[in-house]
């Protein structure tokens, strides 16, 4: 099982005295975990942070077994934000959903090209946290686990869609959802459509709502919680008055 592709690295921790294990993003070939030698060295860590771009030269005997790969940076990386903690906090917290989410082996190529999308949205501070609430979206999607937005679930309605069920990931009007408002989720306008604009709350709301479904179906199955990264940017987002 041997490929060349470019990847995103999600993590990387230590194993033996100068190798690493990483935990790579690949379009065609999913996430993949491989053994680099010589990760430990001084030269290469700048380049295995998570969110840092490569390309990697993947090796293994069989699609089961842990490879091994040789990497080669791609552009700034993670560098480019090391005077926005901010944004590097939403990059750690991006790089461990997306590891906790996805699973090894299964190629899931939208969920590549929106981690693409966010890592170059950390570079505009007033944009990126929108475009987060997006991304989980999308990635609930990709893994079958879409939200329908589309119509109201009680009337069909296609306007004044406001709440989100709880139960169903599907929209719901204002009128259809009043008598339960206190049951339901907010749907905030900016993901319904890229022209609504962004209100007080909205980035909370959006938080949310993707972090209730990622719970749902994603991590509790796997018996995990949301992961710890996570909870730590809206922590910081809330502090910095960005939700």
């Amino acid at each position: 099982m041997d490929f060349h592709e470019e990847a995103f690295v999600l993590s990387a921790r230590a194993h033996g005295d100068t190798g690493v294990v990483v935990d790579l993003l690949t379009e065609t070939h999913g996430r993949r975990s491989a053994y680099v030698a010589g990760g430990a060295s001084r030269k290469m860590k700048p380049f295995l942070q998570a969110g840092a771009r490569v390309i990697a030269d993947y090796r293994a005997r069989t699609s089961d077994h842990l490879g091994s790969a040789r990497l080669e940076a791609v552009g700034e990386g993670p560098s480019a934000l090391f005077d926005d903690a901010l944004a590097l906090t939403g990059l750690a917290a991006a790089a461990a959903v997306t590891q906790g989410a996805l699973p090894e082996r299964e190629p899931h190529p939208g969920a590549f090209l929106a981690f693409e999308a966010l890592m170059g949205a950390f570079a505009i501070p007033d944009v990126w946290p929108a475009i987060f609430v997006r991304f989980e979206a999308g990635l609930l999607e990709d893994l079958g686990f879409g939200l329908d937005l589309s119509r109201c679930a009680a009337t069909g309605a296609m306007d004044d869609l406001i709440w989100v069920s709880p139960r169903t990931g599907r929209a719901v009007s204002r009128e259809a959802g009043a008598p339960y408002a206190d049951k339901l989720l907010t749907l905030p306008p900016f993901m319904l459509g890229a022209q609504a604009g962004l209100g007080e709350g909205d980035v909370g709301a959006g938080f949310d709502l993707t972090g209730h479904f990622l719970e749902q179906f994603v991590f509790h199955p796997q018996n995990r919680p949301i992961p710890e990264a996570r909870v730590w940017m809206l922590s910081r987002l809330a502090e910095a008055g960005r939700l």
